[in-house]
């Protein structure tokens, strides 16, 4: 874990799951609540600390002025008011897809074809691509506030 502990403090899966919602659900032609169901349980186990290292690196990287403790304190005043305040809706393009596919591997709702790509080396690359472009999708949510 690279990321600062208090990050995932502030970043808990609720607000994680709530910034992914809307993309999510339109990606996948299904309402909010069930998409939100899924995020919650794919990111229960180890997508979500993966998922805050790669918004940490993103973050990192765009905010170069900023010391740790004050991209910390950032993403703090970001989610101060409504920390679940529904995301943005990204555009979808095959980063992102990947991403999802690797959502839908972890809540079982992807078939043996996507298991079979995503288990492939050329599917472990693009999942690492997609996890990437959504980290950069959160890090961009988690610090567009004040």
């Amino acid at each position: 874990m690279s990321y600062p502990p208090r990050l995932a403090h502030l970043a808990t899966r609720a607000v994680v799951v709530a910034k992914l919602v809307p993309t999510y659900a339109q990606a996948h032609a299904i309402d909010e609540e069930e998409a939100a169901q899924r995020l919650s349980s794919a990111l229960s186990g180890r997508m979500l600390p993966a998922l805050l290292d790669a918004a940490w690196t993103a973050m990192r990287g765009k905010a170069k002025r900023l010391t740790d403790d004050g991209l910390v304190e950032k993403v703090a005043a970001t989610l101060s008011e409504r920390p679940q305040r529904p995301g943005r809706i990204a555009p979808v393009g095959p980063a992102l897809s990947a991403f999802f596919i690797l959502v839908d591997l972890e809540v079982g709702t992807a078939g043996d074809a996507a298991r079979r790509v995503m288990e492939s080396d050329e599917g472990r690359r693009r999942g690492e691509e997609g996890l990437a472009e959504a980290g950069r999708f959160l890090a961009a949510e988690l610090t567009r506030g004040k």
